[in-house]
Parts: structure tokens; sequence; C-alpha cells
């Protein structure tokens, strides 16, 4: 598990995104390609993404609320490295993921998503995965930094959907940043 101080620094960040959100100017959202940068943590290990996100590929705008629904795609690469002496202590993973994104007029977002993965080993910390391709599933909220950064926190799990057993799956809480150019 994860200490106490750790689990309540994530609030407190969280706490202060919202809050800042409503100091912040209405950006005009970019719609173009970007990068993403991910760090996380889960339970004994921890994760480092590198990410394409793509420019809109869809959006729908919210007449009465002033809100928006994009349609975008991400493409990354991640390194996972296992805490202490766990079997296997690092794997690679590749993955393509579509996300819908809802943004408010205040900056905030949030976003849900279910993507494709490849995973370099199929054990890592104590963990049995039994296939390398993996789904994930990400679910995270965030604010608008400006028109072209983001910032949020993540959750995602990674799992073989039961396809073959055992499926011990991997969990991971993410800070992301996102620029778009």
């Amino acid at each position: 598990m994860h200490s106490l101080s750790t689990k309540s620094g994530l609030c407190v960040l969280a706490m202060c995104l919202s809050a800042g959100a409503m100091l912040l100017p209405d950006p005009a959202h970019a719609d173009g390609a970007g990068i993403g940068l991910r760090a996380g943590m889960g339970n004994h290990y921890q994760r480092y993404e590198l990410a394409w996100v793509s420019p809109t590929l869809w959006h729908y705008r919210f007449a009465e609320s002033g809100s928006r629904l994009d349609l975008v795609a991400e493409a990354g690469a991640a390194f996972w490295k296992a805490s202490g002496n766990r079997d296997r202590a690092s794997v690679w993973q590749i993955g393509l993921t579509p996300f819908l994104r809802w943004t408010f007029p205040n900056n905030m977002y949030l976003e849900a998503g279910v993507g494709i993965n490849r995973f370099s080993h199929t054990r890592f910390a104590d963990k049995t995965l039994s296939t390398q391709f993996q789904f994930g599933t990400h679910i995270g909220a965030g604010v608008h930094l400006s028109s072209a950064g983001r910032l949020g926190l993540r959750y995602s799990h990674y799992s073989n959907a039961a396809i073959k057993r055992p499926n011990d799956g991997l969990d991971v809480i993410q800070l992301t940043y996102s620029h778009a150019f």
C-alpha cells in the first residue's frame, strides 16, 4: 500500500488544481497534436511514459453549458520499475488509447479511455500478467493551464480481461502533463 503521506499529497494536489482552475482565464483549447508526460505509482512500482497526443479527431460543443466533448487518441511508450527485490524488476509497455475528454467552461476536464497495450514481459513486480497483450482502462481529471498546456491526475488499470489466467493486472495513479503544438 502507499504511504498515507503520498495519498495525502495527491489529494492536496487535486484540490489545488480545482481551486486554481477558477482563477484561470478561459483558454481557447488547442486542437493540434502534442506530447504527454506521465509519472505515476502503483503497489510497489512506478511508471513513466512519453506519449503522442493526436489532434482532436471529433468534437461536440454543448451550447447551453459551454462545455465541449473531444475525441483524441494517445500513443505512448512507458517504462515500469518495481520497488525492492521484486520478481522482474522492470518492463516496457507500448499502447494506443482513444479518449473522450469533456472540458467545462471553468477549464476543468474529465477524461476516460480504453485502449490496447503490449508489455515486454508477462511477469513484473511479483505479478503474473499471463499475456503480453493487455487492455488499459483510464479515468482522469485535470485543468487546462493555457490554450496548449494541460495538467491532470489519471487512474489506469491494465489487465487482459481474463483472456488467460492468472490475470493479476496492474493499477497506477499518475500525474499527467500534456502540451499541444
